[in-house]
């Protein structure tokens, strides 16, 4: 079985593959001081409670844009899974062409959801990943990847919003009933999570008039679930997107 681990800034996303099947998945909160022996009872934790055994994991694959956690995750995979895992760097097989100035600067994560999209929609696609930043990834028909937009996410506007306004509370990331606040954790709630709604589907509209193709818009990442109902361009969301596309590159680079 195959462990795909995307290792965020905010939160770690684990699936749990038996050939092609996505069996299994968590997320979890990014623990940037945990070290491999830390790592390692949480992830044996999660796959004894669905009935799984850490012997019957045969291989990982990781893509991470935090590298003091990509080596503890590493490093347990190594001593306590008995698993070298291919972590998706620059020289790895990806099967796309990267149509950027520089193709080395693009986020592992990011060619990582532009490998899953050509595979899964096989169709122009703008992949909208809402996670501790809002990037916006353009793969052509063909199945390039053609360049994006990067954005503040949702989490970093509310943390900012909090540290830099004394007055201003700690809210919960959820939509509340009305656009309207008649108080100040509603008014806040509104202003973050319509606002980046308005932002995405603003971002994607630009994209689309720029390019001049009807491209599908897809959603992932940890607040996809939260933003994407509220927007008027997105059509689908994919959670499991990243994980899928780390199962891919891992096969495509088996050999």
């Amino acid at each position: 079985m195959l462990l795909a681990i995307d290792i965020g800034n905010t939160s770690i996303s684990i699936g749990l593959f038996s050939g092609s099947e996505l069996k299994s998945s968590w997320r979890i909160s990014t623990r940037h001081r945990e070290m491999a022996d830390e790592y390692a009872v949480l992830f044996i934790s999660l796959l004894e409670a669905c009935g799984y055994h850490p012997s019957q994991i045969t291989a990982a694959a990781i893509c991470s844009g935090v590298p003091r956690v990509r080596a503890s995750v590493v490093d347990m995979l190594r001593r306590f899974f008995n698993v070298d895992p291919l972590v998706v760097t620059s020289g790895v097989k990806t099967g796309i062409k990267i149509m950027t100035d520089n193709p080395k600067e693009v986020g592992a994560d990011r060619i990582v959801n532009a490998v899953a999209a050509k595979n899964k929609y096989k169709r122009s696609v703008i992949v909208v990943d809402l996670g501790t930043a809002i990037t916006l990834d353009i793969i052509t028909a063909q199945g390039d990847y053609l360049g994006g937009v990067i954005a503040p996410g949702i989490e970093l506007a509310s943390d900012s919003l909090r540290e830099r306004a004394a007055a201003l509370p700690s809210v919960e990331l959820i939509a509340p009933t009305r656009v309207v606040g008649k108080n100040t954790v509603d008014a806040m709630k509104s202003g973050i999570i319509y606002g980046f709604a308005e932002l995405v589907d603003g971002l994607v509209t630009r994209v689309r008039d720029e390019l001049g193709e009807n491209y599908l818009a897809v959603a992932t990442g940890g607040y996809a679930e939260i933003v994407a109902p509220l927007t008027k361009n997105i059509t689908q969301v994919d959670p499991a997107l990243t994980l899928e596309g780390l199962h891919l590159i891992y096969y495509l680079n088996r050999t």
